[in-house]
């Protein structure tokens, strides 16, 4: 039986990082390529994630850096900040960062749409916009994720708040602003918003913010939250949110009344798999509406696969990549391997930042037993003269019965840089012996991480 004709060898849904880092190797690789993105090409990641966001992390920081030079001799005039002209130098570097990701999947040779493609069936796609339709005979969906709201029903004047996806467009600021939610998007635009000047309160329905990571790290930036100016309240959530002529008014489930400018709801995000049509191409999606994958990425439809957030395993823009990569590799370029999900190093753009690798202590006492912690809490030497009274805290997570460095957290600056190479170690399954081995960068903040050498022993109460 002669194999039906198909318009592409692989389509790929999103124009995001996987996506089109799948795109292109296929594509390198000589396969007959299009990818289809409704929105913008760069996804989530480029136009409204991590891209703008550090940007925005960056513009927040100079403020204090102005005033702490001070303590280095410096003498500064007055000091203002245009928000207006910010955000147009942001939306050039993201209109430029997008332009080359169109760019080089075309230059790879794969044909774009500039469109929303939709399954009709497991074979063939229907692109909204144009009412076209096209076959491929391997469909890559790479749609990413996107915030979740509440609905109306569930919280009342939901439709007054804003998303992650929103924030980046405010050309002026706000004089007050509540931010619902106690994850790193949360806590990184509440530190963002009171850096710029705003008067920030942040809203967790637990009781310390950043759930799942070391309980020590969540201390340290829950402190940090309140040292930077951020009200936090706690253990309440928000029912309901009334529009004033010139607030808004926010009830609490404590029963407390709070008027604000603006409301950002931080509150989670979801798969954005909603009106894809994967019944119909019998693509089975998980509780969440992601969508259900094995190890090589692949769905329960024979010729359909699916990468990044889409699928929510970890939701990582360098993990997207890797997924795509390797999906491109072992369907296109006779290199078959899949994506190692353990060990990835990751960082929350907090003020002071978190850099983590590896297992929280909670997780390797219930999985290995016996466990030895080491920790330091120090002034770094940058703070001595400015002012900064903020503390770097370090912590090695160390499986007793062979010295394995489990886990490595960071807090503090440079945090992220720090634990990129640190990464490298744990993955290759470095020891303690390892760390002590290695010679210590003097003066630095990273030297502290090979200079632990005590045990910490919890207190006897």
């Amino acid at each position: 039986m002669t194999e039906p004709a198909y318009d592409f060898d692989l389509f790929v849904i999103g124009g995001g990082s996987g996506g089109v880092r799948a795109a292109r190797i296929a594509a390198q690789a000589g396969a007959k390529v299009g990818v289809a993105e409704e929105y913008r090409m760069g996804g989530t990641c480029v136009i409204r994630g991590c891209v703008p966001k550090k940007f925005m992390v960056y513009a927040s920081q100079y403020g204090k850096s102005i005033a702490k030079s001070a303590g280095y001799g410096w003498s500064v005039g007055e000091v203002s900040y245009d928000h207006s002209k910010f955000v147009a130098g942001m939306h050039a570097e993201v209109d430029r960062m997008s332009a080359i990701y169109d760019r080089n999947l075309k230059s790879a040779g794969a044909e774009v749409f500039n469109d929303r493609a939709e399954f009709v069936d497991a074979h063939r796609l229907r692109l909204k916009a144009s009412g076209k339709t096209v076959t491929a005979k391997k469909i890559l969906i790479a749609t990413g994720g996107r915030p979740w709201q509440p609905s109306p029903e569930e919280l009342p004047g939901v439709e007054h708040t804003i998303s992650s996806n929103e924030v980046f467009q405010m050309e002026t600021l706000p004089k007050r602003m509540l931010v619902a939610g106690g994850g790193y998007i949360a806590v990184e635009f509440a530190h963002v918003f009171a850096g710029l000047g705003v008067e920030v309160c942040l809203v967790y329905r637990g009781e310390t913010v950043l759930r799942g990571f070391d309980e020590d790290v969540r201390l340290a930036v829950h402190e940090g939250l309140k040292d930077a100016g951020v009200r936090v309240i706690t253990k309440t959530v928000f029912t309901r949110i009334d529009k004033t002529d010139d607030a808004l008014c926010v009830m609490l489930g404590n029963g407390h009344e709070m008027k604000t400018d603006v409301v950002m709801m931080a509150v989670g995000r979801e798969a954005n798999t909603g009106g894809l049509g994967c019944e119909a191409a019998g693509v089975k999606l998980g509780k969440r509406g992601e969508v259900i994958v094995d190890e090589w990425s692949r769905t329960s439809a024979a010729n359909i696969w699916a990468v990044g957030d889409v699928t929510n395993r970890v939701n990582l823009t360098p993990v997207a990549i890797r997924e795509g990569h390797a999906f491109a590799d072992t369907e296109f370029g006779g290199k078959p391997w899949h994506f190692d999900h353990v060990d990835i190093a990751t960082a929350v753009f907090s003020q002071p930042e978190v850099g983590t690798v590896g297992i929280s202590e909670t997780e390797a006492r219930k999985v290995h037993g016996a466990i030895d912690i080491y920790k330091t809490k120090f002034r770094p030497m940058k703070n001595m003269l400015n002012g900064d009274q903020t503390r770097t805290f370090m912590k090695l997570v160390v499986r007793a019965s062979d010295q394995r460095v489990l886990g490595v957290h960071i807090v503090g600056e440079d945090a992220a840089e720090m634990i990129q190479m640190a990464g490298i170690a744990v993955k290759m399954g470095a020891t303690k012996d390892d760390f002590d081995r290695t010679c210590a960068v003097h003066p630095s903040a990273a030297e502290e991480m090979v200079t632990m050498r005590t045990k910490w022993v919890p207190e006897v109460v």
